[in-house]
């Protein structure tokens, strides 16, 4: 006979508490729902929860309850009534247990007709709750599912003209945070192209670095360090061609970082294949602060050594948000 079961949540985020509340329930049973709870004016999105859940859960049937519903039986005097009519249809025939790290499941159940399975009712598992991970997630990192963590990331672009020492200072960051450094990945596609650049490969070059960034976002840490960004391909659109593809502007605004780090030209040039205006990184500097400007982006300007830049970026790191440029 094949064992049937469900669990509510509203995993706002889901975190390492709800993976073993899941992974218990569905190696329990058989077959196991997963009800995604959500309301419209709640701080993650329920189509986002509903999604987390399902890629993260594939073994499961997961579905998305959006039904506006009171939240405790105090709200309204039919709330056990008014929930067992919402769920059932969700249920398809009915289940046998009912999962949950909370009192509410033994009444929960009784209303279903099916048996209450505890789990971890005193947080000793895993002691951790969404609204410690929403409050601050940085403390919390280590309990966010790699699919969940570019949600909550904090994402820094070392932006600047060329030969200013931009991927030494995004890898000294990078390292002194634990994290990932993101490469910049017109290197790469130049390089392919025998260092020959013309306007129609901005397209690709912004498709790469946005390929890129979502593809190392999900191991890094609470900051990933961005060595230049898209916003900094539109400079270079702007500059040698007085216009931006709407594309690339348009994966530029989908992907600003929270903060930018704008590098001095106080050192020295140094000749690369891929490096094209020598003469002119002091004007391209400025088209980088007025862009980021324009933009509404919080940045900090950095100079002097190697050691002092990186003190820069952290005490700016580490500031209260609103002491920035912008």
């Amino acid at each position: 006979m094949t064992t049937r079961g469900m669990l509510l949540g509203k995993f706002m985020p889901p975190h390492r508490g709800h993976q073993f509340l899941v992974d218990f329930a569905r190696h329990y049973v058989d077959e196991l729902i997963v009800v995604v709870g959500s309301l419209p004016d709640e701080p993650i999105p329920g189509q986002l929860r509903h999604q987390w859940m399902t890629a993260m859960f594939p073994q499961c049937k997961v579905v998305h309850l959006e039904k506006v519903l009171p939240q405790d039986p105090s709200q309204h005097p039919q709330f056990w009534e008014l929930w067992r009519e919402s769920l059932l249809p969700l249920l398809d025939q009915g289940v046998d247990y009912v999962f949950a790290s909370e009192a509410y499941g033994q009444r929960l159940a009784q209303e279903l007709s099916a048996r209450y399975i505890p789990v971890d009712p005193g947080r000793m598992a895993v002691p951790i709750s969404a609204s410690q991970i929403r409050s601050n997630p940085r403390d919390h990192w280590h309990q966010l599912p790699q699919l969940v963590r570019p949600y909550f990331q904090r994402r820094i672009c070392v932006f600047g003209p060329e030969s200013t020492g931009k991927t030494t200072l995004c890898r000294d960051l990078a390292e002194h945070y634990g994290s990932l450094a993101v490469p910049e990945y017109a290197r790469a596609y130049l390089e392919a192209q025998d260092c020959k650049l013309e306007e129609a490969d901005l397209v690709a070059i912004a498709r790469g670095q946005w390929a890129t960034e979502q593809a190392l976002a999900p191991s890094a840490g609470f900051f990933l360090f961005l060595d230049t960004d898209i916003l900094l391909t539109t400079v270079w659109s702007q500059f040698l061609y007085g216009r931006v593809d709407p594309r690339v502007q348009g994966l530029a605004q989908a992907s600003l970082s929270a903060l930018y780090v704008l590098t001095d030209v106080d050192v020295p040039w140094e000749a690369d294949p891929i490096r094209y205006l020598p003469e002119e990184r002091k004007s391209f500097q400025k088209c980088c602060q007025e862009t980021l400007i324009a933009a509404g982006c919080k940045y900090v300007a950095v100079s002097g050594t190697r050691q002092e830049r990186v003190a820069q970026v952290i005490t700016a790191i580490e500031a209260p948000s609103d002491s920035t440029q912008s």
